[in-house]
Order: structure tokens, then C-alpha cells, then sequence
């Protein structure tokens, strides 16, 4: 080292040079910046998330958009709504007119027919089963022959084998009558009338045919979104999420969920036990309220509107996650989560 001393005091040129201030403070600033980007790697906490897209649903099926059916086979009569109409439970949607006018009186009198045989069959068997009883009392006393009292009572039977028959045709008329009575479909519950689906009084509509879409009042919302089959052995119902609505200005750092603007919170209810045709599977998540926000009213939020939701899993160094996302690996797996998946 001393002999390096000696020799560059020959170099006099060479040791008046010196260092330019400009690239100094390059080397320090680059110095710095690794120093930084290092602990920034090993020290910096970042949440590592599965995401996956969907939409806005419903759990119950009596809250989600439904076809309103035909009760009756006809034509249109009457309307009493159209696109767009709020309705109550019960209010009228529409009238069906049967292609025969006269067909309810017709019902009506057939009725009446088939409930005089009723009664005629009725009387005919209170008097067979009193001749029944004369039968037997005059065959007991040694006055009638077996046979008579034997014919006596087929003929019982037979009487009430009619009676049961004019019962049954009875019942069919009175629910015929009942269907064909039917004629103005009314509004299951409270909601709107998205679509009319019928025509007019020209249009002829069968059992069945859908008239309308309606959409229900007040039904809770959820989401449902698809993601991953490498990530969902981590997901499970009670994970935290963010979400983002379709057309909510929002800023998400999927890593920093609490720097986020514009996303709002949920939890995961449920996950597929089965995967969906491409491979994917559905989580279903639940409104959260985030620091006293809940989500979007429902007139920017509707049913239908697409949604990216974020599940998040555990808190790892932002380097391991670099490195986890260079080599395509699955976000870190739990003690707790491990164990469960051995049980």
C-alpha cells in the first residue's frame, strides 16, 4: 500500500484530477436509490389479493328480474301498465280475453249440469242404501233370498262410484272456471315494469307465454365474481374485499387497500364448490360498510352493472411478492389455511 503512495507521487498529473462535484452526486443519489429500493423490498408490507370481474345479483330468486306468464290462453284485452311502470303487489298488468266470449257462461252452465247429476246420484244412493237395509232385514227374517240382498248391494256400489265420478267432474268444472277466471294477471310484488313482451288485441298468446319482465322493489344486493382456480383454495367466506363498480371514478392499489379511492368493501359469503365451464370459480360477496361507507345507491349501482372485486388474502414484503408474481406462484398459503386443507 505504501509503494502505491510512493508511486503515485511520480503521477502528479493524475493525482491533481479529481472527481467531478455533477458525478458525486450522481453516485450518491444511485447509492441511495438502491439503499431505498432494497429496504423497500424487504420492509414494505403488501397485500396480496386474487381479483376477478362479475356483476351485481341477488341471492333470493324472488328478487331477481322474472318473466310475468300468461295464466290463461287468449288475446290481449287491456293493458294496464307499460314499459317502465312502477306497480304494487297485486296491481293489474294486463287482461286476457278468451277467443270465445261465452266461454265462462258455457263453463258455468256445465257446471250446473254436472251438479244436478251430483245430486240425483246422491239421492239415487240414499235410496239404494235404505232398500240395503230392508234387503237385510228381509233376509235375515227368512223373507228374501241371498241374491236380492247381494244385488242391493252392487247396486250400492255402483251408486257410489257415480257419486265420486260426478264429484270429480264437479271439482274440474270449478277449476276451469277458476283458471278461465283468471284473466287479469296482477304484479307478484312491488317493482317495475321493465318490458312488455305482448302485442295486442290481435296478437293470440297460449298458457304460458311470457308477457312481461318485471323486476322486484328493495332487493339486496350482492356480487358475483369469478376467479381463479390457482387462488381459490385461499379464498374463504368472511375474507375482507375491495370492490370497484363499473363507472365509479375510482383508484385502486390492489397491494395498499387503504390508500384506495372510489372502492368500497365487502366480505365473501360463499365460494363454488364446483368450477364454471371455463375453469373459473364464482364467489359471492356481501355489502361491508368501510370507515361508515356502504355502497353506491342502487340508482348508480344497478343490477346487472359490472363489477372488479379484490379478495384480500395475507400481508407479505413487497420483493417476495415481485418475486412470487415473476414465477406465476400462488399467494402465500397459512398455517391456518394448510391445516384446514389437510383436515
Amino acid at each position: 500500500m505504501a509503494t502505491l503512495k510512493e508511486d503515485m507521487e511520480h503521477f502528479t498529473t493524475l493525482a491533481s484530477i479529481k472527481m467531478p462535484r455533477v458525478m458525486r452526486v450522481v453516485f450518491q443519489m444511485l447509492l441511495a436509490a438502491m439503499v431505498i429500493a432494497v429496504a423497500f423490498l424487504i420492509y414494505v408490507p403488501w397485500v396480496q389479493t386474487t381479483s376477478g370481474r362479475g356483476v351485481v345479483t341477488t341471492l333470493s330468486p324472488n328478487e331477481r328480474k322474472q318473466d310475468i306468464n300468461a295464466l290463461v290462453p287468449g288475446r290481449i284485452e287491456e293493458w294496464y301498465v307499460r314499459d317502465g311502470s312502477s306497480v304494487k303487489k297485486g296491481d293489474p298488468i294486463v287482461r286476457i280475453a278468451d277467443i270465445d266470449p261465452n266461454l265462462i257462461q258455457r263453463l258455468q252452465a256445465e257446471r250446473g249440469q254436472i251438479d244436478l247429476q251430483l245430486q240425483a246420484a246422491k239421492s239415487a244412493l240414499a235410496t239404494a242404501e235404505i232398500d240395503v237395509r230392508r234387503s237385510r232385514e228381509l233376509f235375515e227374517a227368512g223373507l228374501a233370498a241371498r241374491r236380492d240382498y247381494e244385488l242391493s248391494q252392487i247396486k250400492v256400489a255402483d251408486l257410489q262410484g257415480k257419486v265420486a265420478a260426478a264429484e270429480a267432474d264437479l271439482n274440474r268444472a270449478d277449476v276451469n272456471i277458476s283458471r278461465q277466471s283468471e284473466q287479469i294477471v296482477r304484479a307478484p310484488r312491488d317493482g317495475f315494469i321493465q318490458s312488455l313482451n305482448a302485442g295486442d288485441a290481435a296478437t293470440f298468446i297460449k298458457a304460458g307465454d311470457v308477457l312481461a319482465t318485471f323486476v322486484p322493489d328493495g332487493a339486496v344486493r350482492v356480487i358475483e365474481v369469478f376467479i381463479d382456480g390457482r387462488d381459490v383454495a385461499l379464498v374463504r367466506p368472511g375474507d375482507p374485499t375491495r370492490i370497484q363498480f363499473e363507472g365509479w371514478p375510482a383508484v385502486q392499489f390492489s397491494g395498499w387497500p387503504s390508500v384506495a379511492i372510489g372502492t368500497f368493501g365487502g366480505r365473501v359469503i360463499a365460494v363454488d364448490r364446483s368450477a364454471q365451464i371455463n375453469g373459473r370459480f364464482r364467489v359471492l360477496i356481501a355489502e361491508e360498510r368501510f370507515e361508515g361507507h356502504g355502497w353506491p345507491e342502487e340508482r348508480y349501482v344497478r343490477f346487472g352493472a359490472v363489477v372488479q372485486a379484490w379478495v384480500l388474502l395475507e400481508t407479505v414484503p413487497v420483493g417476495y411478492e415481485i418475486w412470487r408474481q415473476l414465477n406465476n406462484f400462488p399467494p402465500e398459503l397459512t398455517a391456518e389455511t394448510s391445516g384446514s386443507q389437510v383436515k
